[in-house]
């Protein structure tokens, strides 16, 4: 058979890929801009099924196997990365769902490990897994099985988690649509929708199972980043009064005296502040 024959119809499902009820078990969603769906399967080594939602200039939608397993892949003509995740939630339907970026390169095994991280830790709802970033974006590394709490969730990006479909439906979250790429705010929509889902009351863990890695791109701007100006201390003002509440001015303190050797060189730490106090007020 061949490996990227097109479907027609979307029930057709791989024997191996479901449970005990025929329900599909790991199902991967991709949010990416301007890509080939079927190379970024292979380059993403997608051997589960999964939903490609890519941003680009047509409208379209398509069926493809590879490995035996049905990739659907959703093209649409709009900009943000938050409402191009949500429109792979919304079609998602399988028992577990995996996050994804389309730099992320995932290990030959990893539906394996996921499964079985799940199985090991019936209590959590969603488990973060290590999934190694280039040097300049690490964030963090799981080296022992934890409780991830409202103090240390804001190291997690997106591609570095899997939930319990179910569980996400019961709490309604979704992904924001004023941060990220594209969006009116540079960045945080990962952490904001980690955060309801805490506010969610959802169990969240992180183990030291590694998926994957993110490729270095030959590209390496960012579609939001453009340096540590005022836009990017005003818009984490903003994003630290939706996550911390009454202790947003503590946090964002807290941030910038760790990060000053890196983040205060051209904006002194003093107005730094006060540019993300700005942030905050208008909020």
């Amino acid at each position: 058979m061949d490996e990227n024959k097109v479907y027609n119809r979307i029930d057709q499902r791989h024997p191996d890929d479901t449970g005990a009820k025929g329900r599909v078990q790991l199902e991967v969603l991709v949010a990416a801009v301007q890509e080939n769906d079927i190379t970024l399967a292979d380059h993403m080594n997608l051997s589960t099924e999964a939903v490609i939602c890519n941003q680009c200039q047509e409208v379209s939608y398509r069926e493809f196997e590879r490995k035996g397993r049905l990739i659907r892949t959703l093209a649409f003509n709009e900009r943000g990365v938050g409402r191009n995740r949500n429109n792979a939630l919304m079609r998602a339907d399988a028992e577990y769902v995996l996050f994804a970026d389309e730099d992320i390169v995932y290990n030959d095994d990893y539906e394996e490990s996921i499964l079985k991280a799940f199985q090991e830790n019936p209590q959590a709802d969603i488990l973060m897994f290590n999934v190694k970033a280039v040097e300049s974006r690490r964030t963090y590394e799981n080296r022992k099985v934890g409780r991830v709490r409202w103090y240390n969730y804001g190291r997690y990006p997106t591609y570095a988690m899997a939930a319990r479909l179910d569980s996400l439906r019961r709490a309604n979250v979704w992904f924001s649509l004023l941060f990220g790429g594209g969006a009116r705010y540079s960045n945080g929509e990962d952490s904001l929708f980690i955060h309801d889902c805490l506010q969610k009351g959802l169990k969240i863990w992180a183990v030291p199972v590694g998926i994957g890695h993110e490729e270095a791109r030959e590209d390496e701007s960012s579609t939001w980043f453009t340096g540590y100006n005022e836009k990017f201390f005003y818009d984490r003002g903003v994003l630290y009064h939706y996550l911390y509440g009454h202790l947003q001015s503590c946090m964002a303190l807290r941030f910038l005296l760790a990060h000053r050797k890196t983040m205060c060189v051209q904006i002194p730490i003093r107005r730094a502040y006060r540019i993300m106090k700005k942030g905050m007020k208008e909020a």
